[in-house]
């Protein structure tokens, strides 16, 4: 990993009067049908062993063919970084050896990148008082294929070998060491989550190891030299790369205070215990002999290529952020809850299409407090939503046009997730038409419950104008149970106080 320039010191991120630094190594799968230099698929979840051929296993006599798809997708993520892109593309060999390595080596950029110096925006500590902005810098990008994966069998005591990983199509994605804290990593981390999502390159499931972090970890005092930094290997969850990195500045600081020395070395994160502990000594670069790979023929990539690509590429988040503030008004908040994917701020641009720009602040409280809301209670997706983005705007509609009052809508809005209805568009008018539910707005009806409630509730009445307030909104909810939830609220409050005088 590259050096970068300083970075001024937060005297509020010093832990124990040291400060941190962190570089981060995120494995990101490209999500091709095939493996980067073989036909077989790339599936998650097959029976082991299933899906690596002889390309793969690097039988004698077998040559690669690069997956030109890869070239692409890789190009694509360079352009959403702000990279330099690495018009000459050649590959090398990584030797090493490693039971779930089957050729001995591996193949990858080391020379010539195809995505070169780059940077991402971030946000730090998002909603929070202590909310900042930060540029990381991107050191490169380069491609590479995946190694098999060793399985332990703890019950056995044996450890088995599955091939099926082996030549899965990686985007190595290498910070420059700008972070400073462990939550800085993780806003990094997620920032180039959502990115790869959102130009849809990489489906970057953590689970299922298609989006992989290794963090170099390491302290200093302010204005020494960089310090011996550890590495992290493969961590899979926002919440344990947090976890780990501070349990792991927590182990350098105490190694330095008790008078001993960092030594470079792979990490590895228990969970259950909550303690990072040394699982192998670090290796330099030299260490892995890197020379060019001579199967693979260099890749120039035409200037026509990457205008095309460039012209292909969909609003980027921050981008999309920035116009739903200036045109249509919503709170950067809002912004920000709408953009976290291209899914979901697509739904919110078809809503919005249909309803109307000016009415963009109660589109976006519909999608975020009652439909997310109602999917992150069953753990879905916006994608797997019940109710298209045309249905929801159907029913907002209806809140505008007075044929639903808030409380009203929000039973339709149940119904509809339910499924009542039916799939169209009209089925909000459907459920309304059904349930009884249109609220009712004509003024004379209004003002006949008004007057009923005011007579039945005498002492109310002199409460009321006895200067307590509270008593007014009791003979508004009388009204409103009169009318069993149906009368214009708006409507019943001016006719109430018209009456009263």
């Amino acid at each position: 990993m590259s050096e970068c320039q300083e970075i001024a010191v937060r005297e509020d991120l010093l832990v124990d009067g040291y400060e941190v630094v962190i570089g981060i190594e995120i494995h990101c799968q490209l999500n091709t049908d095939s493996k980067i230099f073989s036909s077989s698929p790339t599936e998650f979840g097959n029976e082991p062993n299933t899906q690596a051929n002889i390309v793969d296993l690097g039988f004698p006599g077998v040559l690669p063919v690069l997956n030109e798809g890869l070239i692409e997708r890789a190009l694509t993520f360079g352009l959403g970084v702000n990279a330099q892109l690495g018009l000459l593309n050649t590959f090398d060999r990584k030797n090493y050896f490693y039971p779930d390595l089957p050729k001995g080596y591996q193949i990858t950029q080391m020379a010539n990148p195809i995505v070169g110096k780059g940077y991402i925006d971030v946000v730090v500590n998002e909603g929070t008082d202590g909310e900042y902005k930060k540029r990381m810098g991107i050191t490169r990008g380069h491609l590479e294929e995946d190694a098999g994966k060793s399985v332990h069998d703890a019950v056995a005591g044996m450890t088995g070998v599955d091939l099926n990983r082996a030549g899965t199509p990686l985007i190595e994605i290498v910070s420059e060491p700008d972070m400073r804290s462990a939550k800085e990593a993780v806003a990094y981390i997620k920032a180039i989550h959502q990115l790869v999502t959102w130009l849809g390159i990489s489906d970057a499931i953590m689970a299922e190891g298609s989006f992989r972090c290794d963090c170099n970890v390491s302290i200093r005092r302010p204005g020494d030299a960089f310090g011996t930094r550890t590495e992290l290997k493969n961590l899979n969850s926002f919440r344990n790369i947090e976890n780990a990195i501070a349990r792991e500045i927590e182990r350098q600081i105490d190694i330095i205070e008790d008078g001993g020395q960092v030594i470079q070395a792979t990490m590895l994160y228990d969970v259950e215990l909550d303690e990072t502990r040394i699982m192998r000594t670090k290796e330099d670069a030299d260490d892995y002999r890197y020379f060019p790979d001579p199967d693979l023929l260099p890749v120039r990539i035409e200037q026509a290529t990457i205008e095309a690509i460039r012209a292909a590429m969909p609003e980027l988040p921050g981008l999309r952020r920035a116009r739903f503030e200036q045109d249509l008004g919503l709170s950067e908040y809002d912004a920000r809850v709408l953009t976290d994917s291209r899914e979901l701020a697509d739904y919110f641009e078809a809503v919005v299409t249909e309803v109307g720009n000016v009415h963009a602040k109660l589109a976006a409280n519909w999608l975020m407090g009652n439909l997310l809301g109602a999917l992150n209670n069953e753990d879905k997706t916006i994608a797997q939503s019940p109710i298209d983005a045309v249905q929801l705007a159907m029913l907002i509609k209806r809140i505008n046009d007075n044929t639903l009052s808030g409380k009203l809508a929000k039973q339709v809005f149940s119904a509809m997730y339910a499924g009542e209805g039916g799939a169209g568009a009209d089925a909000a008018d459907k459920i309304i038409a059904a349930k009884g539910l249109k609220q009712e707005t004509d003024t004379g009806a209004i003002k006949t419950m008004v007057a009923e409630v005011i007579a039945k509730n005498q002492a109310m009445v002199d409460e009321y104008k006895g200067g307590k307030e509270k008593a007014f909104n009791g003979l508004v909810g009388q009204v409103m149970k009169a009318s069993r939830g149906k009368a214009n609220p708006q409507q019943v409050n001016e006719i109430l106080k018209a009456l009263l005088g």
